[in-house]
């Protein structure tokens, strides 16, 4: 589809979704009862509208975002095919000609690195997520509060680096708009969801090792992704974090934007995040992937065997760590948050603290030069006054 007639479709999806919230559901994969793989379903039900993410561990973990102008939509799994060496097509949404746009993110490996050491010495061996082996997601689902875990260990673990530790994305769902609580306390919308990935008990492999994640997009032809830095003086939901970045893809005929991950730059070092476990995040040079993109089943599934050549693949590394990587050495942990979804991705306006003190700061000084003036117009008109005027 034309990316001036996806913009034109998801107006209305976008205003819908701005004026209430969604019925939300989880499947877990649905029609199949073999718990060996691990899909999983959510489905998000507005007034003229659905929008679809499909998470996956088959291959490297991956989510499909599929938004749709139908309420009944549905998404269709052909499991034989699905599981076989050649998924495409397995995946569908039902009608087909409901969907108006779709996209997938991949988080494809971990990097293990230490800058303190030479170049050539620089990088551990690459932990590829799609060699990971994955616990079964349906002992973590929650429907009530619409959350999962995919939680896994390298199938093979020379050096046991995960002997007592495990990396997982954590997922969670939203029925309307809102703040998470636990820090980085994201905003967030009905047309969005949330993804957390965490490094818990991993033992590191070098002094002072840190790590990064690197996730790539597949977007459809006419779709390009933007990296957007938005800075605030406003830390009051988020100490002393400033930047909120945004990987946005917009559509090239008029920039539009229409899907996002949406993330703020920290990461965190304990299962309870207070300030002083931050972890110092950024993120490395969006670029088109030179690289083939990694076997995931669901994207390969639904958008076919051509994915590198017939869409547009990108990929960017986030980073996690300080000047020398001690937090995580010290705690042996490591969450980080971001948001994906449909549309514009949420921004925050000035929280009304943050107001009240603007206002008091910049309006005290303007009332007292107001009345300062007053006193000394009001002293000059007295000294004047005691005067009779000379005929």
């Amino acid at each position: 589809m034309a990316a001036g007639a996806i913009v034109l479709l998801l107006l209305p999806l976008a205003a819908a979704a701005a004026g209430g919230g969604r019925q939300v559901s989880m499947q877990y994969n649905p029609g199949w009862n073999n718990s060996s793989v691990n899909l999983l379903h959510v489905r998000a039900v507005g007034p003229s509208d659905t929008l679809h993410y499909v998470w996956s561990s088959i291959g490297a973990p991956a989510a499909l975002l599929v938004a749709t102008e139908s309420r009944s939509s549905a998404l269709r799994v052909n499991w034989t095919q699905l599981l076989s060496p050649a998924p495409a097509g397995a995946i569908w949404i039902d009608p087909p000609g409901s969907v108006i746009y779709s996209a997938a993110v991949i988080f494809t490996k971990v990097f293990e690195y230490n800058e303190a050491q030479t170049p050539e010495e620089l990088f551990y061996p690459t932990y590829d997520l799609s060699d990971f082996s994955w616990d079964n997601i349906n002992r973590t689902l929650n429907h009530t509060a619409l959350t999962a875990e995919f939680t896994g260990i390298p199938a093979t673990d020379p050096g046991g680096s995960f002997s007592n530790g495990s990396l997982a994305f954590r997922v969670t769902a939203y029925e309307a708009g809102g703040r998470d609580e636990p820090l980085p306390s994201l905003l967030h919308t009905a047309n969005s969801s949330k993804v957390e990935f965490v490094l818990a008990g991993v033992a590191p492999r070098g002094n002072g090792s840190r790590f990064a994640l690197e996730v790539a997009t597949v977007e459809e032809t006419g779709v390009a992704q933007k990296l957007r830095s938005a800075r605030s003086i406003d830390d009051e939901y988020t100490p002393t974090i400033f930047e909120t970045l945004s990987l946005v893809a917009e559509s090239q005929n008029d920039s539009s934007a229409l899907s996002f991950l949406q993330w703020k730059a920290t990461a965190y070092g304990s299962q309870t995040p207070r300030r002083e476990d931050g972890i110092q995040c950024r993120s490395h040079g969006l670029q088109a992937a030179n690289w083939t993109l990694p076997m995931s089943s669901i994207v390969h599934a639904y958008f076919g065997e051509g994915v590198g050549s017939a869409y547009t693949v990108s990929a960017i590394n986030i980073s996690f760590g300080g000047e020398d990587g001690k937090v995580y050495q010290e705690k042996r942990y490591l969450s980080w948050s971001a948001l994906l979804g449909f549309g514009q991705p949420p921004k925050d306006t000035f929280s009304p603290l943050v107001i009240s003190i603007m206002a008091v700061a910049l309006g005290t000084p303007m009332v007292m030069l107001l009345v300062g003036s007053c006193v000394v117009l009001f002293a000059q008109r007295k000294r004047y006054s005691e005067y009779e005027p000379i005929n």
